[in-house]
């Protein structure tokens, strides 16, 4: 969603939380976009960030993320080019899943991989799964907090009721489905949109 003008005042990566092979993370975040496109600004302009593309694994690196970039450098190619995917934003939107009652695994190894690069920026927490993902949201709300980012206060939690649990399984998130959750959870959503945007474009402002 860029700006219709031209004019990129503020950036949000939206994040896809899911790295497996069979995933519907990415229809999921396409849902979470298009409702939000929906209150579009010439202000803003969002892109998407799927973590899997990046490759990392678990955290190999000789320095730890506080140092860098003031008293280290990142040794990898697949850490300096998150560190840099991730710097180059104003704000966030995660987009996670709820794996055994947490966070999955592929996301807080991204997470833990950085610091400086998103510490005090704005980021909006979405989770999905068969409670909603409430346990991954309050999860990520603690450890996003706890490395200084501005957590939204509002977090939606989309849950997959009975009739859309198979397809979540193959990866597909159904038409049906899409128009249940933007009638039970659109509101929502635009909610922490608004938090989000608005706490972006005041951190761009001063």
């Amino acid at each position: 969603m860029a700006a219709s003008n031209g004019l990129k005042t503020a950036r949000i990566g939206i994040l896809i939380g899911s790295t497996r092979r069979v995933r519907v993370g990415p229809s999921v975040t396409q849902f979470v976009e298009n409702t939000i496109a929906t209150r579009s600004a010439d202000s803003i302009e969002t892109s998407t960030v799927d973590i899997s593309k990046f490759g990392l694994p678990v955290f190999d690196e000789a320095v730890i993320p506080a140092q860098v970039p003031a008293q280290a450098q990142f040794a990898h190619e697949h850490s300096k080019a998150w560190n840099a995917e991730i710097e180059k934003y104003d704000g966030y939107i995660i987009v996670s899943p709820e794996y055994n009652f947490g966070v999955p695994g592929g996301l807080k190894n991204a997470i833990d991989y950085l610091y400086h690069a998103w510490t005090g920026k704005p980021v909006l927490v979405i989770t999905y799964g068969g409670s909603g993902g409430i346990h991954a949201s309050e999860a990520l709300k603690t450890i996003l907090g706890g490395m200084k980012l501005n957590v939204c206060e509002t977090r939606p939690t989309l849950k997959f009721g009975a009739e859309i649990m198979p397809a979540m399984g193959q990866g597909v998130l159904t038409d049906t489905a899409r128009e249940m959750w933007k009638k039970e959870y659109g509101d929502v959503i635009l909610k922490g949109w608004g938090e989000l945007r608005q706490a972006v474009l005041e951190s761009k402002q001063n």
